[in-house]
């Protein structure tokens, strides 16, 4: 059953008509929890497709295309990771969040290892969750938009196109895996701490840890593959690109 056009009185079943800012899918059992992300996101211009279990959240991302998926790990039928996985497995690097109530590292670092894009742990602000979403897509919009393409060393990437290639073929990156690239490469050489990683790429520092930018590192490296030496560590300090 579609959900109510009010935004203080969301149904279940989700809305899934695209508003101004674009379609989120939000998979999550609790419905307070969602109707209270889907007014938040509703208010922000975002349209708002609301699914309560893992198998029905699968075939929605699939059906709608989504502009970003918000996935609560814990759900009936199929977990948010399992979700993610099978997404990634079709090639559809859709950007996800992964909500939970899991307050574990080993958790968040798993749910960054398998393609997700950022990770909230309930409970968690409303607001702040907002931010995150409209973070991602601007980082994404302002790529496009405004960089030239570049090459460093052997890895060449093209922000209007949104790819990256090596001399052994095409490297596939998350949202936020080809963002923080396409920020290091911006100035070559130049040494970015990892706390001005979180701020210039996720967008926030405060509620997050620093070993969210070096998983996500090592994630580059491994698909990078033998191009991989265009990131390096300064130890103590952050990360460079170099060619």
């Amino acid at each position: 059953m579609p959900q109510s056009d009010s935004p203080t009185a969301p149904d279940r079943a989700g809305d899934s008509r695209p508003a101004e800012r674009g379609l989120v899918l939000v998979v999550e059992d609790e419905k307070p929890i969602a109707d209270l992300i889907r007014l938040y996101l509703t208010r922000d211009g975002y349209g708002v497709h609301v699914c309560a279990d893992g198998p029905s959240g699968l075939a929605a991302a699939r059906r709608l295309r989504p502009v970003l998926c918000v996935l609560d790990i814990a759900l009936p039928g199929l977990s948010g990771t399992d979700i993610c996985r099978q997404l990634r497995a079709d090639g559809d690097w859709t950007p996800v969040i992964f909500l939970t109530a899991r307050d574990d590292e080993v958790d968040r670092i798993v749910g960054l290892e398998i393609g997700a894009d950022d990770y909230v742990t309930k409970p968690f602000s409303p607001r702040e969750l907002v931010a995150r979403v409209r973070a991602i897509r601007r980082r994404s919009s302002v790529t496009a938009e405004a960089d030239a393409a570049r090459t460093v060393g052997t890895v060449a990437l093209d922000p209007a196109r949104r790819t990256v290639t090596t001399a052994a073929g095409p490297v596939t990156l998350t949202s936020t895996e080809f963002d923080l690239l396409a920020h290091l490469m911006r100035r070559p050489g130049r040494v970015y701490t990892r706390e001005e990683l979180l701020a210039s790429v996720w967008g926030y520092a405060a509620h997050a840890g620093t070993r969210t930018v070096d998983v996500h590192i090592a994630q580059v490296r491994a698909k990078l593959g033998e191009a991989a030496t265009v990131i390096r560590t300064i130890r103590g300090v952050g990360y460079t690109a170099d060619g």
